[in-house]
């Protein structure tokens, strides 16, 4: 099936780059080490045989394999709860022929190659509503969600995930890992209140990282790609200046999280399922807890709820669609996402002088003018940028019969991970199916049903493809707002209504609070750097709940 997404009037790019080639730029970025957590990237090598069934582990990021738990639905029982659950245990496992997968993940590859410059970006695949940055502060929740912080003696006990150790409560596991005392690495040495921030070999802020480039971080998966890394280091940023503006440890932390959180819900999941449902979802508030309205999502054991695998397997990966080949990370610097050693943006290495973001390429900055070539992300639909249909050795190891190919990678793992159908998921949500005829998917061998996640990013395209459909929208508001519900220490739950100092708050004032626009490559924040403090009505005396580590 080949996706239909046609150009739209006003969104698609002029033909012919307003700057040219950049010329140069290849050479300055080759001699920059990329160095991951085995030693210097090695040439990529092809995949084994697109029949074969290949290999699903040994990946991380974009490339994971199974993480502990998620084969719950098959190896203990769709009812059973642990790390993970079923979301629709009712529902049976869709098991189409290996053969159809792996053809239809060949389909959902675009071929398009990276360009030199956003600027030529004329194909109707961008997205005019949602930033480039928000396919990564997606993939920054998505492993906060899903980090496993259990120690590995209890996982050795427990290799199948029934008992729920940690949770995916959004709560910075990623930035405070376990706190200063079980993880003193991941704090300043000289006043462990603050996070430990490095700096790159130009004196520039940077993760702290080891000899070999690593970053010392609570989640190796946020230096994937340096985008996250860099947007990780925000968050690192944002903690030391609530620190710096006086506030304790546990008050710096519970700021930062409920900022994170906040953007979570009044502008991560606005843009990707549409404000309306999030409104709807919401409750008024009043004077305590907002309520979330919760239909699918029931999680056994409220206070360490499960993930669905519908969700986490199936329609959170809608994010893998809007990944770009390329990203302008400042003015006249358009990098490829994954390519050719040292000329990509794959991470575990110091952040390059040349791949540093000036975050106005990557999301509203207040006061700040918007570039006319502004990376956006690709539409929500089933196609995938070419730089996913090989994944580099730093993501997937290139062993024999690994597949490399994410779409092929997402097929078969929700197969062998027991995920219904898309057409039984929307009729168990009371939608009207979409045939498989609508989706493009004619052989017989389907049976007129359709993969979960292929549903959920087909749905989203028939749609316009500038959200997700009803089925995937859902899932995702539920799971996200539910888990938030659960969370006592959560801002939806503070005794005393809270938000940020000055509202609207989104991505962009985020960003300026941390101080991360300080050091842009540009310098075209236009703001007093000192001017953000703690917001008078955030002061760390106003504690709304007690903190909790």
């Amino acid at each position: 099936m080949e996706s239909s997404s046609p150009s739209r009037p006003g969104v698609s790019r002029p033909g012919v780059s307003r700057r040219g080639a950049l010329a140069g730029l290849a050479a300055g970025l080759a001699a920059l080490p990329v160095v991951g957590a085995t030693g210097a990237h090695a040439a990529p090598r092809r995949p084994a045989p697109a029949a074969a069934p290949g290999v699903l582990s040994r990946g991380t990021g974009h490339g994971a394999g199974e993480l502990r738990g998620s084969g719950i639905a098959v190896t203990v029982g769709r009812k059973a709860e642990g790390r993970f659950g079923v979301m629709f245990p009712k529902l049976p496992a869709f098991s189409p022929d290996d053969a159809l997968l792996v053809g239809l993940a060949q389909r959902m590859i675009d071929r398009t190659p990276p360009l030199e410059d956003v600027s030529l970006s004329n194909d109707g695949f961008d997205n005019p509503d949602i930033p480039a940055g928000f396919a990564y502060l997606g993939q920054f929740i998505d492993h906060d969600m899903t980090l496993d912080r259990t120690p590995l003696p209890a996982q050795e006990l427990d290799p199948k995930g029934l008992t729920n150790f940690d949770t995916p409560f959004f709560d910075l596991g990623s930035v405070y890992g376990r706190g200063p005392a079980a993880d003193p690495q991941l704090y300043d040495p000289a006043d462990p209140r603050r996070m430990r921030i490095g700096r790159t070999p130009d004196g520039l802020p940077d993760l702290p990282r080891r000899a070999d480039g690593t970053a010392v971080i609570g989640d190796h998966r946020n230096d994937e790609n340096l985008i996250i890394a860099q947007f990780h280091l925000a968050f690192l940023q944002a903690h030391n200046r609530f620190v710096d503006s006086g506030a304790s440890f546990q008050e710096a932390q519970r700021l930062t999280r409920w900022h994170f959180q906040w953007l979570i819900v009044h502008d991560f999941l606005p843009r990707i399922v549409g404000r309306p449902l999030v409104r709807s979802m919401l409750g008024a508030g009043g004077k305590g807890p907002v309520a979330v309205d919760r239909r699918f999502y029931r999680p056994g054991n409220p206070a360490r709820p499960m993930m669905p695998v519908e969700y986490s397997v199936g329609a959170y990966r809608f994010g893998h669609s809007m990944v770009r080949a390329e990203y302008e990370m400042n003015d006249e610097v358009t990098i490829p996402f994954f390519g050719s050693p040292s000329n990509d943006l794959r991470g575990s290495r110091p952040i390059p002088a040349a791949a540093r973001a000036d975050w106005n390429y990557f999301f509203d900055l207040p006061g700040v003018s918007a570039p006319d070539d502004r990376n956006l992300t690709r539409l929500i639909d089933t196609k995938l940028a070419l730089p996913l249909a090989e994944l580099p050795p730093t993501v997937v190891q290139h062993v024999d019969g690994a597949i490399l190919n994410l779409a092929q990678r997402n097929l078969l793992r929700g197969k062998r991970l027991g995920l219904p159908a898309g057409q039984d998921v929307a009729r168990a949500m009371g939608v009207a199916p979409i045939s498989n005829d609508r989706l493009g998917l004619t052989e017989p061998g389907w049976n007129g049903r359709a993969p979960l996640w292929f549903y959920v990013l087909k749905e989203a395209e028939l749609l316009g493809g500038r959200t997700l459909g009803p089925v995937g929208g859902r899932i995702v508001a539920e799971v996200i707002l539910g888990v938030l519900s659960l969370d006592r220490s959560s801002f939806l739950n503070a005794a005393t209504p809270w938000t940020p100092g000055a509202t609207p708050f989104a991505c962009g004032d985020f960003l300026r609070m941390a101080g991360a626009l300080e050091n842009m490559p540009t310098g075209n924040e236009d703001e007093d750097p000192e001017r953000e403090e703690v917001p008078e009505d955030e002061h760390p005396e106003d504690e709304h709940v007690e903190e909790t580590d």
